[in-house]
């Protein structure tokens, strides 16, 4: 990796198969900057503790097989650093020094706090490290010093979280961090199949790695436009999360033949999710094959994450050097 790229960081939590949301939403564009940036992609398995720290037995395999799946969509470590945070406890080590002097308002008022928890109702999250985990994300980026991170508009009071707490650090013991810009993406938001956002908190996804038997029951069970009761009711496509599939994966003229046979009730719900299906089903093909590829290849995953350890460590511990001895340890 050129020093003399600037540096990317950005992460992706292990808490289940990855999926066309996180593709499309993320994973699309880390494939793109990591040819223009110097890139530290993180398995954010601490961060997955926010929300699962009570059900560890499925860790480390949904570790092992979202490394599978970020290469086979073209995740480089070649180009990349791809670690697991866990194998870098400097993330953990400057998350406490961080935690020390953030203000606890700072964390309440974030926006996701309160809002996760009324959407996670079957889940415990009134921890500290939950109200925190804002915390040891500016951690994460600031570990490396990081020009840039790729956001959504979602997650910018998260940066400016970040940007506020290298302000607090820098006022109080002298100038040791930048404040990162945002590298605002436009992300794809796909409806899961329940007709939410997709996200693997509601189960509502379409793993990327699904065999073409599963994808097509889960394409075919999808909610469309909830007012169009019968066959010959005409449709709106735009509230509808199969036709949002289209847009990305059928053609331009494919589109237009199916927003015109939904909107006039030439075109049944069934018949547009097979056309969905078999297009998405073609995609995935040869991503299914290069991960079956990979996962017969011993040891690939234990040498990638061992190396993106190595790099990662370095960088880490130079700042966190840095760190001690501006705060006095």
């Amino acid at each position: 990796m050129s020093q003399t790229l600037q540096r990317l960081v950005s992460g992706i939590q292990p808490t289940g198969a990855m999926h066309l949301g996180n593709y499309w939403g993320a994973i699309k564009n880390w494939v793109t900057l990591q040819a223009d940036y110097q890139t530290f992609f993180m398995i954010a398995d601490l961060h997955s503790l926010t929300s699962v720290y009570d059900d560890p037995s499925r860790l480390r395999q949904d570790r092992y097989h979202l490394i599978l799946d970020l290469l086979s969509v073209g995740i480089d470590p070649q180009k990349a650093c791809l670690f697991f945070q866990s194998d870098v406890p400097q993330h953990a080590e400057l998350h406490l020094v961080f935690s020390m002097l953030t203000p606890l308002p700072w964390l309440e008022r974030v926006p996701s706090y309160k809002s996760k928890i009324d959407d996670l109702k079957d889940k415990d999250l009134n921890t500290y490290g939950f109200l925190g985990y804002p915390v040891l994300q500016a951690a994460d980026i600031l570990l490396y010093k990081a020009h840039a991170v790729p956001v959504g508009k979602d997650q910018l009071p998260h940066l400016e979280l970040t940007r506020e707490i290298a302000r607090r650090f820098n006022f109080l013991y002298g100038p040791v961090f930048d404040e990162p810009t945002d590298l605002l993406t436009v992300n794809e938001v796909l409806q899961g199949t329940d007709g939410r956002k997709m996200s693997k908190s509601y189960g509502n996804t379409i793993p990327l790695q699904c065999s073409t038997e599963n994808l097509n029951k889960l394409v075919m069970a999808m909610v469309t436009d909830p007012a169009r009761v019968r066959r010959h009711d005409p449709g709106n496509p735009k509230v509808c999360g199969v036709y949002a599939l289209h847009t990305i994966y059928s053609s331009k003229e494919e589109q237009a033949e199916i927003f015109e046979g939904c909107t006039s009730a030439q075109l049944g719900c069934v018949d547009c999710k097979k056309k969905c299906f078999a297009v998405i089903d073609s995609w995935m093909g040869p991503i299914r094959e290069k991960r079956a590829q990979m996962e017969n290849e011993k040891g690939l995953v234990d040498d990638i994450r061992q190396q993106g350890a190595q790099k990662a460590g370095q960088v880490a511990q130079e700042t966190l050097n840095q760190v001690k001895q501006v705060i006095g340890l």
